[in-house]
Formats: C-alpha cells, sequence, structure tokens
C-alpha cells in the first residue's frame, strides 16, 4: 500500500485554519489554482468535501472540523522533530514572540521584561496584542505565543497555566476628590458616581456582586472598555474607578487608591500557552523572564 503525500498535512492545517482557498494560497505562497488542485487531492485522500462553499465563502464539513486539532498538532510535532535539538543559542536567536495580555500589563511588566530579553537575546522581538477575551484559539493555532490573564471556565482543557501573581481590586480617584479624605464605609464608596469596565459583553462585575449582598448599588455614570481609560476619566473628574491593582501600578501615579471598604477575594494572574511549547527552549526561556519579570516588580 504506498503512502499518502505527508505534504498535505501543510496543505491541509492551512485550509482548515483560513477557511479560504485564496487566503491559504498566500499564505503558502501558491497559487489559487494550485491550492484548488491541492485542495481536490486532498478530498481524493480523505474521502470528503472538507470545505464546502456557503454563499460566498467556505465553511467547514463536520469530518475538516473533527480533523482541524488533530492535524494542527501533527504538524507543529511534526516541525519540533525536525528543529535541531542543540543548546539554546541566545545570541544568535532571531524570534519573534506574540503576547496577549489585558490593558495595563505592557504598562507595568513590558518595559522591564523587553530590558531583559534583550540583555541576553538582541535578535528576539515582543509583540503585545490586546485581550477582549478569554478564547484559547490563538493557543491552538499558533498565532499567540503565550497569554496572560486569568484562568477562567472558557480556558481550553489542554492549555497550559502558571500562576504568575495575586492581584486585587483597588478604588482609585484624582488627588483632592472627596473619598481621598475621612473614613471610607462601603456606604460613601457606591454613592460616588462609577466608572463601569465592561468585560466580555457583562454589564456588571465582581465589584457589584460584593456590593449585592449589602444592599448597595453604584451609580454607573460611563462604561469604557479597559483599566487605561477608566484611569484617564477619574484623573480629570470627580468619578470613580475600580480596577485591579498590580495591573495598573503605573497607570495611576498621581492619583489616589485606596482599599474597597467591603470584602472581595482576590484573584490570580497566569500565564497560558499551548503543550506543544513545553519542551521549546526558546519559549522556556521567555515564561522563565516573565515569571521573574511578575515576581520582581512588587
Amino acid at each position: 500500500m504506498s503512502l499518502p503525500d505527508l505534504n498535505l498535512l501543510i496543505t491541509l492545517d492551512v485550509l482548515l485554519a483560513e477557511g479560504s482557498v485564496a487566503r491559504a494560497a498566500r499564505r503558502l505562497r501558491l497559487s489559487p489554482s494550485a491550492m484548488s488542485r491541492a485542495l481536490a487531492r486532498l478530498r481524493d485522500t480523505t474521502g470528503d468535501p472538507l470545505l464546502v462553499r456557503a454563499g460566498r465563502g467556505l465553511v467547514p464539513t463536520p469530518r475538516a472540523i473533527e480533523l482541524r486539532e488533530q492535524v494542527s498538532q501533527l504538524v507543529h510535532d511534526g516541525v519540533a522533530v525536525l528543529r535541531p535539538v542543540d543548546k539554546l543559542d541566545l545570541a544568535q536567536l532571531a524570534r519573534t514572540f506574540t503576547i496577549r495580555t489585558r490593558e495595563g500589563f505592557v504598562e507595568n511588566f513590558g518595559a522591564e521584561l523587553i530590558t531583559r530579553l534583550c540583555a541576553d537575546a538582541p535578535g528576539v522581538r515582543l509583540r503585545f496584542v490586546p485581550k477582549p477575551d478569554k478564547d484559547s484559539t490563538g493557543l491552538r493555532d499558533g498565532s499567540i505565543d503565550l497569554e496572560t490573564g486569568v484562568v477562567g471556565k472558557s480556558t481550553g482543557p489542554e492549555v497550559r497555566t502558571q500562576a504568575l501573581f495575586r492581584d486585587r481590586f483597588v478604588g482609585v480617584v484624582r488627588a483632592g476628590h472627596a473619598l481621598a479624605e475621612g473614613a471610607l464605609t462601603p456606604e460613601r464608596y457606591a454613592a460616588g458616581e462609577h466608572i463601569g469596565i465592561a468585560r466580555e459583553g457583562a454589564a456588571k462585575g465582581p465589584v457589584d456582586d460584593a456590593l449585592m449582598p449589602l444592599g448597595l448599588e453604584r451609580a454607573i455614570a460611563v462604561t469604557v472598555a479597559g483599566f487605561s481609560p477608566a484611569l484617564a476619566l477619574a484623573r480629570g473628574s470627580e468619578l470613580v474607578a475600580t480596577v485591579a491593582e498590580r495591573h495598573t501600578g503605573l497607570l495611576r501615579g498621581g492619583m489616589h487608591s485606596f482599599a474597597l471598604p467591603f470584602s472581595m477575594p482576590e484573584f490570580t494572574v497566569s500565564m497560558l500557552w499551548h503543550p506543544r511549547l513545553d519542551a521549546d527552549p526558546a519559549h522556556r526561556w521567555l515564561r522563565g523572564h516573565v515569571r521573574a519579570v511578575c515576581g520582581a516588580l512588587r
């Protein structure tokens, strides 16, 4: 029995990731006609159409969806097998790592991380991208090398995690604000005009959940998408921002920060990566520096 052309695995991986013959062709630097012929060969080999027309686009068949994760892992494992296993030469390492983070991480940890990495490996570059949700697709398809954030129910079960630090929410107002003086009670806090931070479509968050048993509710005057705009608004107004303490340390400079006058649980910020990168020497080196920076900056 003749073996199938294993090069088709790479083609199939890209086709399933892109969901488009044209985009897959550009990614593999092939002509659209060559990619169409490759798709035809894949259909003959697998006995399944894999991608079928739906309006102007293509959608995967159930068999293609079933194969997607398995094929991606096979391709990455094959690349790992063929990669030299010599000791990592940091002086010669030329690689760009894409890190997906919540707002505040770059401002507080980015400069120190870049300094440490460049001291070891001048050829390494970092690409920080925003993290609007906890979807693990980027880790699975390799477009994201590392993430930071709170591990949640939507985090992929195969994703590796390691705790970086504990954080908590604090209140923040401009210098000279009324809440900067006198004893702070839950009632005084709730009576202020607040900035809401909407995450993943949720109208309310853990602060509102903590106030509810006390019979209190915040008056949300404005809603923003993250910590940075919340602090910018609080700095120039009478509004109250409630943000993660360690994520916003440098962003809160010159403002008055205070512990919340009611019980709220701390939360753990972790780094997350796909298991295929567990043994990758360069990735292990990167993770070590991320741990060191987050542990050093208190």
